[in-house]
């Protein structure tokens, strides 16, 4: 899995007042928990841009008042209005404890039923799994070769070594659905 680098200060004062003053200063104020104790520190806006605007997952490296640890990207609050990012929530990861994280999904290859006429259809973006830190792959690539026209790939049709897929078995990775055309012959 791909890292990133990231660097914060300690906040001293916590609640609502303290909060906006950290965000009127173009700051993020975030929370590491899932260690000894939570953590309260905050961000510039411009170091995390590259980490929230994309679809990739990383393992964090948070350097906060010069002490490393190691995280993943738990939560994320956005306003609903401005889209300004208001909150992000961090956990700590540890080498020989499993972690829940959402993996993205690829699909890989030409399916049958594309070849046939149809249309692919990607039901699904990202897949939750719990596995060792060191265990999680960038992405889960899902081959489509034999997915015939009409068919499914469901969760529960998938494995991956290592890892333990927490989503609903009965949900759709990719479709093959008919077009127009095909159903016009």
């Amino acid at each position: 899995m791909k890292t990133f680098e990231l660097s914060g200060t300690l906040r001293a004062d916590l609640g609502k007042k303290a909060t906006n003053a950290v965000r009127n200063s173009g700051n993020i104020p975030c929370v590491l928990y899932g260690g000894e104790q939570n953590i309260n520190f905050q961000v510039t806006t411009g170091n995390v841009r590259k980490l929230i605007y994309t679809p990739e997952i990383f393992v964090v490296n948070l350097t906060i008042d010069g002490k490393q640890t190691k995280a993943i990207l738990k939560d994320l609050q956005i306003h609903p209005v401005s889209d300004k990012v208001l909150h992000i929530d961090f956990l700590e990861v540890f080498d020989n404890k499993p972690v829940q994280i959402n993996v993205p999904v690829r699909l890989e290859g030409l399916a049958e039923g594309v070849k046939a006429g149809g249309k692919l259809q990607q039901n699904t973006r990202s897949l939750k799994v719990k596995a060792l830190i060191n265990d999680v792959p960038e992405q889960l690539k899902v081959n489509v070769e034999k997915l015939g026209m009409g068919k499914t790939i469901q969760v529960g049709e998938l494995s991956f070594p290592n890892l333990e897929l927490l989503t609903t078995k009965s949900a759709i990775v990719a479709t093959v659905k008919a077009t127009r055309a095909v159903k016009a012959k």
